[in-house]
């Protein structure tokens, strides 16, 4: 990375904080278009087995799906799978209280179900994601989170609001998209509308973000909000996925 001209000061200390992420470039699909079952998406139809049951929520109505990510067709990243399909199911109508919430991983394609005419429309009246999307990825860097308590950088005695606050205009701007975290991702440094609720369980100090959906053009989590899936970085090395939690906020 190049940094701007007011950061070359602080570019070593920088370097330090130096996170490897996938972005996410989710769109939504045209009417003609049909994704396969296998296919990374948000929303849609999931990949299944024949011998898994389709997730349901607390009231017995079959779970939606929020996201699958086929790693196949995703740049590795370190610590993440590089094969196999992880799926994050949540209840169509109660997801906000971050409770009625699965998540699935298969580590191999195999026979699956076609069959899903029991997700009805009612299922997504409430859905956070109002279509389908197709998803593309890319491998990018990132060297702070705004938002995410890891980042504790103090610029010559400043926090990064104190020192963005002395910066003019056009620096703000260009400071703002380098440490902010938004956007749709794997990994990485996360981004808060309300702060992070690491920072006060201790025993979520070692969690990273595996995923992280931010408000689009067709999703919006409450008022112009963002969701994030968090994991254990040893549940994360050992695939142990089944161990992640559900947090968003909005403005």
């Amino acid at each position: 990375m190049i940094f701007p001209d007011y950061l070359k000061e602080f570019e070593n200390d920088l370097i330090k904080y130096r996170l490897e992420y996938i972005k996410i470039n989710a769109k939504p699909i045209e009417k003609e278009e049909v994704l396969t079952f296998t296919q990374s998406k948000f929303l849609g139809k999931p990949y299944l087995p024949i011998a898994v049951e389709h997730p349901k929520d607390k009231a017995g109505k079959p779970m939606i799906l929020l996201a699958q990510l086929n790693f196949s067709e995703i740049p590795t990243l370190e610590n993440y799978p590089e094969k196999g399909i992880l799926q994050f199911f949540i209840s169509g109508h109660e997801w906000e209280d971050m409770e009625d919430y699965k998540i699935l991983y298969h580590p191999e394609i195999e026979n699956h179900q076609t069959n899903f005419d029991f997700l009805t429309e009612e299922l997504y009246s409430d859905s956070p994601v109002y279509c389908e999307h197709s998803l593309t990825f890319s491998k990018e860097e990132e060297y702070g989170g705004v938002q995410d308590f890891r980042f504790d950088y103090n610029f010559n005695g400043l926090d990064y609001w104190e020192f963005e606050e002395k910066l003019e205009e056009p620096q703000k701007k260009e400071i703002e998209k380098l440490f902010d975290n938004e956007g749709h991702k794997i990994g990485g440094y996360a981004y808060f509308t309300q702060g992070d609720p690491r920072e006060y369980e201790v025993k979520a100090k070692n969690d990273v973000l595996l995923l992280q959906i931010d408000t689009d053009e067709e999703i919006m989590f409450g008022d112009s909000g963002v969701a994030n899936f968090f994991i254990n970085k040893d549940d994360l090395i050992n695939q142990k996925f089944e161990k992640a939690y559900f947090t968003w906020d909005c403005c």
